[in-house]
């Protein structure tokens, strides 16, 4: 077992003295705040992970996110007969690590009871050995007086077709106070109902990666795939901040290219992400012009432009590449009196969905010259 452990250890070190390069993920801020990239879900070897606590960290940094929590099961200990099961102890291991690293980690743990209630994420605790208790009410209760933040993790993971369903459990949390948020994305799967509860019942939006293998395993890094992250609308880079921020329900969720959220925050990201270059688009009678529109963010925009009740005719599926500068096709109309004008397009984001089957709505602004 010793020899284990430490040709373990030996190939952990070698992994971490590679040369090693973060990628920075680019995505707006909105006003007054600050975007962190969050994952706020998973696993080690001291539950039912695969990797030791400080290869998450160096996950986190090449990906470019901005905090994580290793919440590793209190109930579910597979491997419990090869690493101490001290619950502590991934954090312990990690912190001193990620604050080297620049990475924010934020001590929590998951509370595993069968469905219902499901599972559930508590972070900012103190004393996790104190949330180990059989009865989900006194493990949440013991949370939440440690001053956790709890969220409801993967609603729908035993359900068919996913489909989340609201049990009395949820709904005695929700009355008593006790729970805060719900993951609407989890790993690779989308909880519409979730989403639909975060609206209705003021809950926190989550989406994490609920990662136990290491992170190559499940998503291609290398060709810039993301896992599933929160988007945390902080006042500043600190753990109090990303607190309030939580409590105060300023998240999104972006997962395989999609952001799920609020229009209060999607709208701002989309629009400190969008840069119309031409100062003045002058359209003649019957020549074509070309809009270049710059997307400052590492999110590819997919919109689909309104042309009712337009003086200029243009395509209606509309592509903003992350990163890239489009074009954007405009003819005049027969009819178009000349004039200065400010076209406003209307538009929605296909990928920016502010609820279940509801896409953002956005709108072009183009100062155009007609003669």
């Amino acid at each position: 077992m010793k020899r284990i452990i430490i040709v373990f250890l030996l190939a952990l070190t070698f992994i971490q003295a590679q040369q090693s390069f973060r990628k920075e993920i680019k995505i707006a801020d909105i006003p007054g705040y600050i975007t962190l990239k969050c994952d706020f879900h998973m696993h080690t070897v001291f539950s039912d992970g695969n990797v030791w606590p400080t290869i998450r960290v160096d996950e986190a940094w090449m990906e470019g996110l901005d905090v994580i929590s290793i919440t590793d099961h209190i109930e579910y200990l597979p491997h419990k007969g090869d690493v101490d099961t001290e619950f502590n102890r991934p954090y312990e291991i990690a912190k001193p690590y990620a604050d080297k690293m620049g990475i924010m980690l934020i001590k929590g743990t998951e509370i595993t009871k069968g469905e219902p209630p499901g599972h559930f994420n508590a972070l900012f605790v103190k004393d996790i050995s104190q949330i180990n208790r059989e009865n989900y009410l006194d493990a949440i209760s013991n949370a939440n007086k440690q001053g956790a933040f709890v969220f409801w993790n993967h609603p729908g993971w035993k359900q068919p077709d996913s489909r989340s369903v609201w049990y009395k459990e949820q709904e005695k949390l929700l009355k008593k106070g006790l729970l805060n948020g719900i993951e609407i994305y989890n790993w690779k799967v989308y909880y519409p109902n979730a989403q639909k509860w975060c609206l209705e019942k003021k809950l926190t939006i989550m989406g994490n990666s609920d990662i136990h293998d290491p992170i190559t395993f499940n998503y291609k890094v290398n060709n810039g795939e993301l896992r599933p992250v929160t988007l945390v609308f902080a006042k500043e880079k600190s753990e109090e901040s990303v607190r309030e921020a939580l409590f105060a329900r300023r998240t999104a969720v972006m997962a395989d290219g999609v952001l799920y959220g609020e229009e209060k925050y999607l709208k701002p990201i989309f629009v400190n992400s969008v840069e119309i270059l031409n100062p003045v688009v002058d359209l003649g009678k019957k020549e074509r012009v070309y809009v270049q529109i710059k997307n400052k963010s590492d999110i590819t925009f997919e919109l689909m432009l309104n042309q009712e009740n337009q003086p200029v005719s243009f395509r209606g599926e509309f592509i903003l590449e992350a990163g890239k500068t489009a074009i954007l096709s405009i003819r005049r109309k027969e009819d178009t009196k000349n004039g200065k004008i400010i076209l406003k397009i209307p538009a929605k984001v296909k990928n920016m969905i502010v609820a279940p089957e509801k896409e953002l709505e956005i709108s072009l602004d183009i100062k155009a010259e007609f003669n």
